[in-house]
C-alpha cells in the first residue's frame, strides 16, 4: 500500500469514481431541470408513466439489494451465497432494462411516440441515458461474476475493491432511477 493511499484513507479508484458521480448528477440534474423550464414553456403533453415503470423500480431496487447481500456473503466467505446473489443482480440488471425497453413500448402505445412532444421525448432520453449507465453497471458485474465462479473462491484485496466499487455504482444508478420515478411521478 502507498503513502499517499494511507494518508488520503480513500482508494484512488473510490475517488474517481465518486467524482464520476458528480458529473453524472450534475448532468441530470441539468435534464431534469430542463424539462422543468420546457413544461413551462408551454406546449407540453400530460400523461402518466405507464405502470411497468414502477415495476422497473422494484426490480431496481431488489437488485440493489441483492447485490449488497452478495457484498456481506463475500466478506463472511460464503462463496456459494456470493456468486449465486452476484449471478442474480446480474440478471435482475438485466431484466430492468428489458422493463425498460418494455415501458418505452408502452409509452408508444399510449400515443407518446418518440418526436411527437417534448415532454415524451424527455422521458425517452432520461431514461436512455440512465439505461446506458446501467448497460455500463451490467459490463463491470459481469466482470466481477466472471471472476467469482472462475476459479477457488478468495477473498483478496483486489477483489474486495472490485465488488465495492461495483456496489458503489449500483446503489448510485439505482437511487438516480429513484429520484427520476418520484421527479416524473411530481410531473404528470
Amino acid at each position: 500500500m502507498s503513502q499517499e493511499y494511507q494518508q488520503n484513507k480513500i482508494h484512488p479508484h473510490k475517488l474517481v469514481l465518486w467524482v464520476s458521480f458528480a458529473g453524472i448528477i450534475m448532468m441530470f440534474t441539468a435534464l431534469t431541470s430542463a424539462v422543468i423550464v420546457r413544461k413551462a414553456a408551454g406546449n407540453w403533453l400530460e400523461f402518466s408513466l405507464p405502470d411497468i415503470f414502477y415495476w422497473n423500480t422494484l426490480v431496481i431496487v431488489v437488485s440493489s439489494l441483492t447485490l449488497h447481500a452478495a457484498y456481506q456473503a463475500y466478506q463472511k466467505g460464503m462463496a456459494k451465497a456470493y456468486r449465486f446473489l452476484l449471478g442474480t443482480t446480474l440478471v435482475l440488471g438485466m431484466l430492468f432494462l428489458v422493463l425498460q425497453y418494455q415501458g418505452w413500448l408502452a409509452l408508444m402505445e399510449a400515443g407518446i411516440p418518440l418526436r411527437t412532444n417534448p415532454s415524451g421525448d424527455f422521458v425517452y432520453v432520461i431514461s436512455g441515458i440512465h439505461g446506458a449507465h446501467i448497460l455500463g453497471g451490467l459490463a463491470a458485474l459481469a466482470v466481477s461474476f466472471i471472476v467469482a465462479i472462475r476459479g477457488p473462491f478468495r477473498q483478496t484485496a483486489k477483489r474486495k475493491l472490485r465488488l465495492e466499487l461495483v456496489l458503489s455504482y449500483w446503489h448510485f444508478v439505482d437511487f438516480l432511477w429513484i429520484y427520476l420515478i418520484i421527479f416524473w411521478m411530481l410531473q404528470g
